[in-house]
């Protein structure tokens, strides 16, 4: 009895009485995947044989999209309830001080430790700026696009649609705009799901076992079919010819099933675990702390670049050193939230959040969407 009525309190100190709590433990699963797929890119596999990891594709199916997904869903409120300036002010403050934070301690890092290394010197900071945080900026991208949308009244269901297929086939290439063009339509989906009062229930919710097994499915040929040049990182979302064609179609319609796929498997995940120490775990300390998780660990592997080891390693020494970093980073991660989540400015430059101590307990735990 105990136990329970401190794991109560916890969870009222750590949420709002309306919060959701499946979303952060969805968002605490994608992060971990995350990390688990940049180990399995810079550690486990030091020789691009990544792109044909069956592991590797698993998680880069759906992670990010998904992740798309969760953050329009929880941005359709704040879309709706604040002014188009408002609301682009308390992203950008929410999203871009932390990545200028963490980009700068990166670079410094970098000259410290590594300037005989690095000839262009700080010329490749606006590279590194956008490349190391691409899901950051995309995010804030999304939710610029759709704001100014809704802005001018051209917020309906059909225009973000339109604008979604739009987005996603304009053949720009430059920077992260192909990572854009790739999320932006998860973003509008999860949005359009959220405005939508009947998605749960209705003729969704009586076909949601078919329906789960008809995209499990879809998920699993757009998984044997999936290669190297599926992902957009090398097809950069565009079309030039039937070849292309295909891959870039495969890579939106396999992610948007493993994605569908995924959710509903983390939900009912959820619903059976979701009074397990583990599973709040998840959802109250990673769930909540996605963003910082995230800048933090592609911080981290952005400077590996920088460093040649493992070569020599075998497997099993590859997989030990990949849980231990991974344990670190979700370590160092709680460490420089608790460090700094009371520090005022402190808070929002590093965590892109309010110091918990200066909210209401009913606004002590506003959605991080970024992630």
């Amino acid at each position: 009895m105990t136990d329970q009525t401190a794991t109560a309190a916890t969870e009222r100190r750590s949420t709002s009485p309306d919060r959701d709590l499946s979303f952060d433990f969805a968002k605490g699963v994608l992060i971990i995947l995350v990390i688990v797929g940049h180990l399995l890119q810079y550690i486990i596999y030091r020789d691009n044989q990544y792109w044909y990891s069956p592991y590797f594709k698993s998680i880069y199916m759906f992670h990010m999209p998904l992740f798309m997904g969760i953050s329009g869903y929880l941005s359709s409120g704040p879309l709706l309830r604040k002014t188009f300036t408002r609301g682009l002010k308390e992203r950008a403050i929410q999203l871009l001080l932390p990545v200028l934070f963490w980009c700068t301690l990166m670079e410094a890092v970098k000259l410290a430790a590594f300037s005989p290394a690095l000839p262009s010197g700080l010329l490749g900071l606006p590279s590194e700026l956008a490349g190391a945080y691409w899901f950051v900026w995309a995010n804030f991208a999304c939710f610029l696009l759709v704001g100014f949308l809704t802005a001018a009244g051209l917020g309906s269901t059909r225009i973000i649609s339109v604008s979604a297929v739009l987005v996603a086939f304009a053949p720009v290439t430059f920077s992260i705009a192909p990572l854009i063009r790739y999320t932006y339509p998860f973003f509008c989906l999860g949005l359009l799901l959220a405005r939508s009062s009947d998605w749960r229930t209705g003729a969704v919710l009586h076909h949601r076992s078919h329906s789960f097994f008809l995209l499990s499915g879809l998920a699993l040929i757009c998984f044997l079919a999936w290669g190297k040049e599926t992902y957009v990182y090398n097809n950069l979302a565009l079309i030039h010819d039937a070849q292309s064609a295909k891959q870039v179609l495969l890579m939106f319609i396999g992610s948007a099933a493993a994605s569908a796929v995924a959710m509903e498997v983390v939900l009912r995940c959820w619903q059976f675990c979701r009074s397990s120490r583990i599973a709040r775990f998840i959802a109250m300390e990673l769930g909540q702390s996605t963003l910082v998780l995230y800048l933090l660990q592609a911080s981290l592997f952005r400077l590996m670049d920088l460093v040649q080891f493992g070569e020599l390693w075998d497997l099993p020494t590859r997989s030990a050193v990949a849980i231990a970093l991974g344990v670190a980073i979700v370590f160092a991660t709680i460490m420089v939230r608790w460090a700094v989540n009371d520090l005022g400015f402190m808070s929002r430059l590093v965590l892109g959040a309010k110091p918990r101590s200066t909210l209401p307990s009913t606004q002590s735990a506003v959605p991080n969407s970024a992630n």
